[in-house]
């Protein structure tokens, strides 16, 4: 009779060599292996370092980005368009003293004004024409300090020249065709502005205009 050959039981491929019997493992999974405690120190402390080194990063930029005003808005700036300057055609000169012919008139009750006015304005360096009593038009009609009475083009440089020696005076035009200004004095009229002040006025009325600046957008 034929023996039936004997087959030993396999063995799982989770059994170590020499394990087999009670402590033959059987089964399909491996078994839970815990990281040591150690790896996972390191661990953490790497991740700790590199958030320190972002914040400190972070930090470091919006220093920079508060001292210089912040690197993109440096950059649009330096990126704006800049438009050209306006050409403005420049405003003549006004004229000298010596340029203006001031014709000087009382409109008052009182003597001697004109004279005294007229003088003292050649003292300035104007030049003076006609001395007199104001044309009835005028006389006694001028409550405040002075009428300055010219031609059409007297607002472009004789009105404000002979405007910085008094002050509260009103402008008026006529018809006439000549350079020469009239000041008419009036009942407010005491004396003319100190000569320091005219000379501060009309040095400063000499200054030429600052250019416009370049605008930017």
């Amino acid at each position: 009779m034929a023996t039936r050959p004997h087959y030993a039981a396999p063995m799982s491929m989770l059994t170590p060599p020499g394990m087999g019997g009670k402590y033959r493992i059987t089964g399909d999974k491996y078994p839970r292996m815990r990281r040591p405690r150690n790896r996972r120190r390191v661990v953490f402390a790497v991740v700790a370092v590199v958030v320190a080194l972002g914040l400190a990063g972070w930090g470091t930029m919006q220093l920079v980005d508060a001292f210089t005003g912040g690197g993109q808005k440096s950059t649009a700036a330096a990126k704006r368009k800049c438009e050209p300057v306006p050409t403005v055609s420049a405003a003549p000169p006004p004229p000298k003293p010596r340029q203006v012919t001031v014709n000087v008139y009382n409109a008052t009750p009182r003597s001697g004004l004109a004279k005294a006015a007229a003088d003292e304005l050649k003292k300035r360096g104007f030049t003076i024409g006609k001395v007199g009593n104001a044309t009835p038009e005028y006389d006694k009609k001028v409550p405040g300090t002075a009428v300055l009475l010219g031609g059409a083009t007297a607002h472009e440089g004789s009105f404000r020249v002979l405007g910085t020696q008094l002050v509260g005076t009103q402008l008026k035009t006529d018809t006439r065709e000549t350079a020469d200004i009239d000041l008419i004095i009036g009942t407010a009229y005491k004396a003319l502005e100190p000569k320091k002040n005219a000379d501060a006025a009309l040095a400063a009325m000499a200054e030429p205009a600052p250019a416009p600046s370049a605008t930017c957008r």
